[in-house]
């Protein structure tokens, strides 16, 4: 019991020792690096997800009202920029903390600008005298200079603007205007006030992306008209004097105060206080301001797929730690396995259980404990936040104990009689059925019991063990009946290869070893089929948002845009769109009203449609309703979702024979439609669209006096150029909006050319992105090596009697190729079982969980329909063949290493 005599015992058997102490490091090394890299990893998705947000989904806006102020109030502008402080300062602690830049902004309200050198072509021209912090430093004057008195001696405010702004408006510094109040009830415009203006500064951005720019409107740039009649608005630079001065003559002036979060201050694991902290700000913020912000929505967003990222980390680490330690348990009992007669002659002597216990301990004590240290100091030099040791302690703790146990356990019985010391067939039968019994009752809580998506729980992490430890007790009791009767078969054949490997793998094989492999194999089919789930997820939200290539979106284009179009080089097909984003159905031809509220209404071309999914490739099918159109005059066949449906089932509207048709105002045209079909969802339409109407492009006749003008075209070219179909798309636009000589095509938006490609690199690019291919590594090729060690276990736990076999054959003259032959009988069966099993097991394991782990989260909202996809049984296949030649190779290797002739003369105890 000395220490010298336990460090001899441990250099004599130090192969074994070695094996238990790697295991063991492996082991810390997971328990201690897995959650410091998902730390890192969640962290950086977290940074890069909020810094690719747009700018309402990154500030928290606070509004005052424009209020008025007396000549005795000065200077206003600087009071209430103080404002900046005290807002931040009655904010939740969490909230502070993130907030990153910060801005404040005086604008006063729009006034008509007049001038002599203004642009006549631009028509009405209203502008917003603007000042706040942090302007100037970010912008570069490249004409006149900053205002800095605010007021010229000759009482004109001084602006600057913007150089776009100026070219667009045609002016230049020096030039001088009018900037009048209108009074909104006369119609011919007279002003209210006036206050003359002075340009005296021309300025450029030096990053139009720098977060003081953003603000509707902007600085950067007019903004169009909201309609016909109404002005351009141009926002121009101010002192905090000039603001003061027109202030004080009773101009309404607004105060705003913007927060920006800070990507870099982020920490994930204060997500939950930031978005509690932003539910809490409208309750402290003062009462004459108004909040506007979005962050909480996109965190929300983020914090959804990282639970669900979690919980899928989870059972991954709960399998692959699972397998380890079902291997530690394998290499503790094979190394006592090999020293059974030590134990039996210390019992012989005298021994007591606790004297065997003992010197087990003292054994273990001097590697495995170090070998937990190793681990978990390897573990720390990964990046990321440091982990609490106490897991790392408990699994060193069970690790260390394991040899000692298994000593006591193999030390029973009869020396040199093993098979006096073996289970009793009823306690194993037993503990088997309470093992598929437990597993299979966890099942069944797991998805009855109301277990909310995203969360993680000892239930959720132990079925998926329990399930693959069941299955592998199946297989075991399972597969030897097949091989018997084979045995028989093979039995009347000639030769004795086939009857002897087959009579051997008939035989059950080695629990313990099988189930390891088995539950190994299964975690790295999970994330096969998880991860491909996923991907296909991805694909169907891409092409549901592009059902094509490329998808072309606008106001109005001309009826010649769609061929252009498909003259361009590269696209193979293209169909018009049409979308009304709210309209009112009605209840005849005359418009009067129905009870049905606004709806979603899109025209395809069904053909077009049709054709531009093949061609690109996408799985969008076309409903035959649609396919087969209509011209108007009769009632268009639909496509409703089940909300709008059973609002015009209410209303006896648009039923399927059309006797009592709804009508629907599209572009000035009254289409009568009825419900051929109820659909959940259809390409083009956003999943957050509950209520939609889907009509094929009625052919109206030539001389129609509103022809349909489409809004949108979607295209199949994978390698068309989108600056190209941009280009088209403008001119398009363009043509349709001038109106004789005039071109207002300025007012509307441009369009917007978004690509397939690009949608799915945005599902699949960013936030727990990074976190997920790392689970899914992390699953895969982890399993597969402890699977394939879990195999070499298993093959040496019969090792020594398929040794004795073959040597007792090799002396009765079975040739080496015959040996080779037998050994690959015999070892098939069992890999190909423990494979297979695995892999089913893997496969079925997310039909199970899939209601549980909210893989919605990653895929934008579209269901995950896990699928053992050919790919991954080409993977299986792979496996199973490397695990055979694997297989294969250990008990070769062994054979040599024990040699056979030895073991035939010294018998089972060699």
């Amino acid at each position: 019991m000395r220490l010298p005599g336990a460090a001899g015992r441990v250099r004599a058997y130090g192969g074994q020792f070695l094996l238990l102490a790697v295991l063991t490091v492996v082991t810390a090394l997971l328990i201690t690096g897995v959650p410091r890299v998902a730390d890192r990893l969640t962290g950086q998705g977290l940074r890069e997800y909020v810094a690719n947000q747009p700018p309402a989904l990154r500030d928290l806006g606070y509004t005052q009202a424009p209020p008025t102020f007396a000549s005795t109030v000065q200077p206003a502008v600087a009071a209430q920029a103080d404002q900046l402080d005290t807002i931040e300062n009655r904010m939740p602690a969490a909230v502070r903390e993130a907030i990153g830049q910060r801005w404040y902004t005086a604008d006063t309200m729009p006034g008509r600008l007049r001038g002599p050198t203004l642009d006549s072509g631009k028509g009405l021209i209203d502008l917003m005298l603007r000042t706040g912090n942090g302007l100037r430093a970010a912008a570069t004057l490249t004409g006149g200079r900053w205002p800095e008195s605010g007021v010229t001696t000759a009482g004109a405010v001084e602006v600057a603007l913007a150089d776009t702004v100026a070219t667009s408006l045609g002016v230049a510094p020096g030039d001088r205007f009018s900037l009048s109040v209108l009074d909104p009830t006369d119609p011919t415009g007279r002003p209210l006030k006036s206050r003359p203006v002075e340009l005296v500064g021309v300025w450029r951005p030096n990053d139009e992306r720098d977060g003081v720019w953003d603000g509707l409107p902007s600085m950067l740039r007019l903004t169009p008209p909201e309609g016909d009649g109404k002005p351009y608005v141009a926002v121009a630079y101010a002192a905090d004097a000039g603001v003061d001065a027109v202030g004080a003559t009773g101009w309404p002036v607004s105060f705003g105060w913007r927060y920006r979060i800070a990507p870099e201050r982020l920490d994930p694991g204060r997500l939950d206080a930031l978005i509690a902290g932003l539910d809490g700000l409208e309750r402290v913020r003062p009462a004459s301001v108004r909040l506007t912000q979005g962050v909480d929505i996109a965190l929300r967003r983020f914090a959804s797929a990282l639970a669900a990222a979690r919980t899928l980390l989870a059972v991954i680490a709960a399998g692959l730690l699972a397998t380890l330690a079902g291997l530690s348990l394998l290499a503790a009992r094979l190394a006592a396995r090999r020293r059974r007669a030590e134990f039996h002659l210390i019992r012989a002597r005298g021994g007591s259980t606790a004297d065997v216990l003992r010197r087990g301990l003292a054994e273990s004590a001097l590697v495995l404990p170090a070998a937990a240290g190793i681990g978990w100091l390897l573990g720390g030099l990964l990046p990321g936040t440091g982990t609490s040791a106490r897991w790392v302690l408990l699994a060193g703790l069970l690790v260390t104990v394991l040899p000692p146990l298994a000593a006591l356990a193999v030390g029973r019985g009869v020396a040199g009689r093993s098979d006096l010391g073996g289970r009793s067939p009823a306690v194993r039968l037993t503990v088997e059925v309470v093992v598929l019994g437990v597993a299979l009752l966890g099942a069944f809580l797991l998805r009855r019991r109301g277990l909310t998506a995203g969360s993680v729980d000892p239930l959720l992490v132990s079925v998926p063990v329990l399930l693959a430890v069941a299955a592998a007790l199946l297989a075991l009791r399972a597969y030897p009946w097949p091989l018997r009767l084979l045995s028989r078969v093979t039995a009347r054949a000639r030769g004795s290869v086939a009857f002897l490997g087959t009579a051997r793998a008939g035989r059950a094989a080695s629990t313990g070893p099988l189930v390891v492999v088995v539950l190994a194999v299964a975690t790295a089919a999970f994330c096969g089929v998880v991860a491909t789930g996923i991907e296909t997820g991805r694909d169907t939200a891409a092409a549901r948002a592009v059902p094509g290539d490329v998808l072309v979106t606008g106001e109005r284009f001309a009826p010649d845009t769609a061929a252009q179009l498909a003259a361009l080089p590269g696209v193979r097909a293209v169909a018009p769109l049409l979308t009304v984003p709210a309209e009112r159905p009605t209840a005849d031809r005359a418009g009067r009203p129905s009870p049905i509220r606004e709806l979603r209404v899109l025209l395809v071309d069904a053909a077009g449609f049709a054709e531009v999914a093949r061609r690109a490739g996408v799985p969008a099918s076309v409903p035959d309703p649609l396919l087969a159109g209509g011209d108007g005059s009769t009632p268009l066949p639909a496509l409703v979702s089940p909300a709008v449906a059973d609002e015009l089932a209410e209303a006896g509207l648009a039923d399927a024979q059309g006797r009592r048709p709804a009508w629907l105002n599209v572009q000035g045209n009254r289409l009568p439609v009825r419900a051929a079909a109820t659909v959940d969802g259809f390409a083009l339409v956003d999943r957050s669209v509950t209520r939609f109407v889907v009509l094929p492009w009625p052919a109206l006749p030539a001389d129609a006096l509103h022809p349909l003008a489409p809004t949108g075209f979607v295209l199949a070219g994978p390698g068309v150029d989108p600056a190209e179909v941009d280009r088209v798309a403008v001119e398009g636009q363009r043509r349709y909006l001038r109106i004789g000589t005039v071109e207002t095509s300025d007012k509307a938006r441009a369009p917007e050319v978004t690509s397939r490609a690009e949608v799915r690199a945005e599902l699949g690019g960013s936030g727990v992105n990074g976190l997920l291919v790392f689970g899914f590594a992390l699953g895969a090729a982890g399993g597969a090596v402890l699977g394939l060690l879990g195999l070499a276990f298993a093959v040496l736990a019969g090792a020594r009697s398929r040794g004795q076999v073959l040597s007792r054959l090799r002396t009765m003259g079975l040739s080496r190729r015959q040996w080779r032959g037998l050994l690959l009988v015999e070892l098939t069966p069992l890999v190909l079982v423990s494979v297979l099993t695995g892999a089913v097991v893997g496969a079925l394991l997310p039909l199970l969980l899939t209601p549980v782990l909210g893989l919605p989260a990653f895929t934008g909202g579209v269901t995950v329909r896990p699928r053992f996809e050919p790919g991954l049984v080409a993977g299986v296949s792979a496996l199973a063949l490397l695990a055979l030649a694997f297989a294969i190779t250990v008990e070769a290797v062994n054979n040599r290493r024990m040699r056979l002739g030895e073991v035939l003369r010294l018998g089972e105890e060699s």
